[in-house]
């Protein structure tokens, strides 16, 4: 199931992560046509570019670890407790819902166990 929340969440960052480089690069290089001054365009299209770009790339590690965690790669489980921390504080609220909620579900050590008796299953 959390495989699946990772997937559908990084759907999301994936589709906000395109809208917001189209606007970076298609209004924010047309406004200073419409009499804004260019100082805060030059400055604000490069930094929604880059903010774009580094969202499509945590959406792509989602997408790679929700989807390994429905294959209970080994791997997934530190991938996916990196990208809940960083959701926690980036994503408001649904970021931080789902960081909570992969962390309690991974992080006790009984957890650990279980995933790792998953993870021996599939390789056996």
């Amino acid at each position: 199931m959390l495989g699946l929340f990772w997937l559908a969440f990084s759907a999301f960052n994936t589709i906000g992560a395109i809208v917001l480089y189209v606007l970076a690069n298609t209004l924010f290089a047309h406004l200073h046509e419409l009499g804004a001054p260019d100082a805060p365009t030059s400055f604000l299209r490069p930094l929604l570019s880059v903010v774009a770009v580094l969202l499509l790339a945590k959406a792509a590690l989602g997408f790679f670890a929700g989807g390994g965690l429905l294959q209970h790669d080994r791997s997934a489980r530190i991938i996916v407790l990196v990208l809940a921390f960083i959701s926690m504080f980036t994503n408001i609220p649904f970021g931080t819902a789902l960081g909570i909620y992969t962390m309690w579900v991974l992080l006790p050590a009984e957890s650990e166990r279980e995933y790792d008796a998953l993870v021996e299953v599939k390789v056996a």
